[in-house]
């Protein structure tokens, strides 16, 4: 394990609150953006992040890992999986929105299978839901439940892309993505 010295761990707090503030505002912003917005030189910031892609990379593990934990409700384990859902959906929504211009960057710069790697955590809880609803059927069978996952993440990161994009309104999203989702998953 590697020790670093307290300013460096400063330093990273630093460009990682930095970066996730500036691209979730800008998926374009530069390295000399983010480097400016947490009060550090590019040299010091490269130090620790030696590519735009490997910044990107960990800003995007920090929101993720932060959204997950803000996701933690025992209820979805406990409500009916169609409320469940909506509850789930409702919650995604709201932190995706939030980094929606963070996810576009990281769209941008990176395979779409490192992305979802990682967001493992979030699949598995989304994963558990849609599999106790089909067994309370409640959500359908007749696909495979790896797919309906897949779908469910994609469908959350299209809309975020929509919204940036202009073509489907922030107010609108969080319904959107609710009655498109329950479709898909009852059938």
């Amino acid at each position: 394990m590697v020790t670093r010295r307290a300013d460096a761990e400063r330093n990273i707090a630093a460009i990682l609150d930095a970066g996730q503030r500036v691209l979730s505002s800008d998926p374009s912003a530069s390295v000399a953006e983010v480097a400016k917005a947490a009060g550090v030189g590019r040299v010091t910031l490269y130090g620790h992040f030696p590519s735009r892609e490997s910044l990107v990379e960990a800003v995007l593990t920090r929101a993720v890992a932060l959204a997950d934990a803000s996701l933690e409700d025992p209820q979805l384990d406990v409500l009916p999986a169609v409320e469940a859902l909506s509850r789930l959906v409702r919650s995604s929504w709201e932190v995706l929105d939030r980094h929606s211009a963070l996810f576009v960057a990281a769209d941008r710069m990176m395979p779409s299978e490192r992305i979802r790697e990682h967001h493992a955590q979030p699949l598995r809880r989304i994963e558990r839901l849609i599999a106790r609803g089909r067994d309370d059927g409640d959500f359908r069978t007749d696909l495979p439940l790896s797919w309906l996952v897949s779908t469910f993440f994609a469908i959350l990161h299209t809309a975020a892309g929509e919204v940036e994009a202009g073509r489907l309104d922030r107010a609108d999203a969080g319904e959107a993505l609710t009655l498109t989702l329950r479709s898909l998953l009852r059938g």
